[in-house]
């Protein structure tokens, strides 16, 4: 089975790191891609440039065994719509199960992302939740998509949903970034190479206005 995780990555860090190699273990995963987006269909567009986005993505995770940077996203102009995401993946791996993990805030979102039912056309839905996820009413459409284990998922290669809890770790990209603008340290929030990256191109940085004398 081939895993997705989609995000802006601005800063890549622990939490997305973490979250990334518990769920490539528990599924059993032969290769994790990591999709950083172009221009967010949902939220703000970073304003960091997708090509140092990228820089920082495959610097985290350049040693780590079976995960992978796909710059499909960052190719591909207009909104980085997930659908059109996971249809040309489907396209390059024929019938190979394929995994799309999405965390619980954007699991409670799902129904307005841009044809979001199409999404199980192509892929398994994996919504990584935090322990004491409650969870919410499903409609008829998810109700019926819901796979009883994990093993399921590696029998048909595409549209069952499944829940699988995660560790917590309680660090978020605004965090770090905030970090930066007020000049702390963010080390042991992300890898040193990411941070390396981030000092040696100035990101975050407060703009600073110079008046003449």
């Amino acid at each position: 089975m081939i895993g997705v995780y989609g995000g802006t990555f601005n800063p890549v860090h622990y939490g997305h790191l973490r979250t990334a190699l518990e769920v490539k273990e528990l599924f059993e995963l032969e290769q994790l891609r990591l999709i950083p987006c172009r221009v967010p269909a949902h939220r703000d567009e970073p304003d960091v440039p997708a090509h140092l986005r990228l820089q920082m993505l495959e610097a985290a995770v350049a040693d780590t065994h079976g995960f992978s940077v796909d710059r499909r996203e960052l190719d591909r102009a207009g909104p980085s719509y997930m659908v059109d995401t996971l249809h040309s993946l489907r396209n390059e791996i024929g019938d190979t199960p394929l995994l799309l993990f999405i965390g619980a805030d954007a699991f409670a979102g799902l129904e307005r992302w841009h044809q979001w039912q199409r999404l199980f056309d192509y892929a398994h839905i994996v919504v990584m939740t935090r322990p004491g996820y409650a969870g919410s009413t499903l409609s008829a459409f998810l109700q019926q998509r819901i796979a009883e284990d994990r093993a399921q998922l590696s029998r048909q290669i595409a549209g069952l949903l499944t829940f699988q809890e995660v560790t917590a770790l309680a660090i978020s990209a605004t965090a770090i970034r905030e970090l930066v603008v007020a000049g702390r340290d963010p080390q042991f929030l992300l890898p040193d190479r990411v941070i390396e990256l981030i000092r040696r191109h100035h990101l975050y940085q407060p703009l600073i206005h110079h008046t003449g004398n």
